[in-house]
């Protein structure tokens, strides 16, 4: 199949603006094999929801998950000289071989999840520029940025799960997030990797900077993922958005992946239809962003990692969503009157 490309920005914004759809006939069947299984109506609870979204995307009526890809992309932020985290720019590329060599949490992960993982160095992790004085990427590279995003996905995957590793993001995460959605660096910015009050004093300061610094483009989704993201978070965006037209559903991890996409939503309301949030976050905005995209997500286990670790988490429960589906006896099977 050939690679899901870009060439310019309309381009980018008439497929954000024309999503694909979830085939409802299949969900139809689904449905309608559930209400037949041995057990009270919805008594396996979102279990049943989520393999009608798994099997509606995938366009099966009995949804697989054989083939699943963990993809994470790593990049840097020119924020993080005005000290807004606690780790040094370096640590990206120690993580990065650390990935490589197998010893990141997401290793293990992506394992239990019986997934395949994927690394991909955005930009040769240079840094984006400072977004409080520039756009955070000029247009070109945020293309080529969500072109990469979109060319690292395999279009055999029956899911995507995606992460992302890069100090200083969760400050990104929180001015997107402000960005598109309205308020204040305090509103939406948390601790990330550690910070101490003084780097959270500054933290806030740098958001709302920013805000101020791209106040003339805060009314296109696009324009603020440009100027207030990250070369990380514009490949998320656009492996999210090939995912879409490839019929393959979507895990997201926590803050950071959901920030990234969150345009998405902000530019039509079903834009992420064909994605779930795979854990509530430590982060404090990430709640608050899950409501805004009238999403829940699935657990809530006080993780603030990143890399995709949330995401790969929620795999095996899928499985288990769709193995109670597609193996499960009927009433009729097991000669029980309903």
């Amino acid at each position: 199949m050939t690679a899901i490309t870009f060439s310019d920005i309309s381009a980018l914004r008439s497929a954000c603006l024309t999503p694909s759809h979830a085939d409802m006939a299949v969900i139809e069947r689904i449905t309608a094999r559930d209400a037949t299984l041995t057990k009270p109506p919805g008594s396996l609870g979102r279990l049943e929801e989520l393999t009608r979204w798994l099997g509606g995307w995938q366009r099966r009526p009995t949804p697989t998950l054989e083939r699943v890809q963990c993809v994470v992309f790593a990049g840097n932020h020119g924020i993080v000289a005005r000290g807004v985290s606690a780790w040094p720019p370096e640590v990206t590329t120690l993580m990065v071989r650390n990935f490589h060599n197998g010893g990141a949490a997401i290793n293990q992960l992506s394992a239990c999840a019986g997934a395949s993982l994927s690394i991909v160095e955005m930009e040769n992790l240079q840094p984006t520029a400072d977004f409080t004085q520039a756009p955070a990427m000029d247009e070109a590279t945020f293309l080529h940025c969500v072109n990469t995003g979109a060319a690292a996905v395999d279009p055999k995957s029956d899911l995507l799960c995606v992460g992302e590793m890069g100090i200083g993001n969760t400050t990104v995460a929180a001015a997107l997030a402000a960005g598109l959605f309205g308020g204040t660096g305090r509103e939406w910015a948390g601790p990330g990797a550690g910070s101490d009050d003084a780097s959270m004093v500054r933290k806030i300061d740098v958001i709302n900077d920013g805000l101020n610094t791209h106040r003339a483009v805060l009314d296109d989704p696009l324009a603020v993922a440009q100027c207030l993201g990250g070369h990380e978070m514009a490949a998320m965006l656009g492996a999210v958005i090939a995912a879409r037209s490839l019929n393959i559903p979507v895990m997201l991890d926590g803050y950071v992946s959901t920030a990234a996409v969150a345009p998405l939503y902000a530019l039509h309301a079903e834009g992420l239809a064909h994605c779930r949030i795979g854990h509530n976050s430590a982060e404090p905005g990430h709640a608050r962003l899950t409501a805004k995209l009238g999403q829940k997500a699935l657990l809530d286990f006080g993780l603030r990692l990143g890399e995709g670790s949330g995401a790969a988490l929620v795999v095996p429960l899928l499985r288990a969503a769709i193995a109670c589906h597609n193996g499960m006896h009927t009433f009729t099977d097991a000669g029980i009157g309903n």
